[in-house]
């Protein structure tokens, strides 16, 4: 059990009233929960995240421990669709001894955990579970030949700004198979991240303004629950900043003007005009060279991922 307070005296109050009614043991200040490493300086002011250690285990399971390393979660030129999937009887036997579900599911842990980095990659081969192909398991071989190289990334929280902050972004059409686009929202804490999620949207989106737009609703819905939460730990933000770099779609959201050529929105994602017309958040401009939310939509160059991973707090 991992207990967290704002100070050691309702800490210390909450453990007594457990051990009255448990048998418990008293650990100490936590180092490590659910393969994810807790370091801690208070003297700093500063708390790191880590899963090197899994990291590291997931490697030499699936003997990538010696291959050469990668600088990006996925490569450019990788275009992975159905149409690489196994056809004939030998394909299909050969894959059937590939660990792929089990590759797949180890790097969702990681990703969710403390690598939004990997999100974008981890979310395009996890589209070919049912029938994965060679190279779709490339795919996964260079995500894992990628984490080699960057195991020691963690997600830096420093102490005084507390400060919510959104980014969204989407890739049009992005999906090779279903021609879907790809939503990306990250949320940082004190300019580090706390919620991610890269995601393919439920329906085709038309044009690059709708594409963007759905993503901005999607992120403020996770933004109204981040504000909920905090308000319940006494840390209230009002009207926080959703960045976006999509200008088109911040129109659309503040003014629906362009009426021909978003008629056939859904409905449940104009609530994002409610939602700025109450003062419930900002949406604000971001030039695209700078959102860090670049990185869950599509597969960028290692100075852009760079950027993405300064800006979502990870260091190492």
């Amino acid at each position: 059990m991992l207990i967290a307070g704002p100070n050691m005296t309702e800490i210390n109050r909450l453990k007594q009233q457990l051990t009255d009614h448990f048998e418990m043991k008293d650990l100490g200040p936590a180092k490590q929960i659910l393969g994810m490493r807790i370091s801690r300086n208070r003297l700093e002011g500063v708390l790191k995240l880590s899963q090197e250690k899994y990291i590291e285990k997931l490697l030499d399971r699936f003997n990538v421990g010696d291959a050469k390393i990668r600088n990006t979660p996925l490569g450019t030129h990788m275009k992975l669709s159905k149409k690489q999937s196994p056809e004939t009887v030998e394909e299909k036997d050969h894959m059937s001894r590939v660990p792929y579900a089990s590759a797949v599911g180890s790097l969702m842990y990681a990703m969710v955990c403390t690598r939004p980095d990997i999100a974008h990659a981890v979310g395009v081969v996890s589209r070919f579970l049912s029938n994965p192909g060679k190279k779709h398991w490339e795919g996964v071989k260079w995500i894992l030949r990628y984490l080699k190289g960057t195991s020691g990334i963690n997600l830096l929280f420093k102490r005084g700004n507390f400060t919510l902050q959104g980014f969204s972004d989407a890739d049009l059409g992005g999906d090779l198979d279903t021609r879907k686009s790809t939503t990306g929202y990250i949320f940082t804490l004190g300019r580090t991240a706390v919620s991610w999620k890269s995601k393919l949207q439920n329906r085709v989106a038309l044009s690059t303004t709708e594409a963007e737009y759905i993503a901005i609703s999607e992120a403020a819905k996770e933004m109204i629950w981040l504000k909920n939460f905090l308000s319940e730990l006494g840390k209230e933000q009002k009207n926080a900043p959703l960045f976006s770099d999509s200008q088109s779609a911040i129109c659309l959201a503040k003014n629906p003007v362009f009426h021909s050529r978003c008629k056939h929105i859904q409905l449940r994602y104009h609530f994002i005009r409610e939602l700025i017309n109450d003062e419930e958040l900002s949406l604000l401009k971001i030039s695209g060279s700078e959102n860090p939310a670049d990185m869950l939509t599509k597969t960028v160059t290692t100075d852009k991922l760079r950027l993405c991973i300064t800006s979502a707090g990870l260091q190492g």
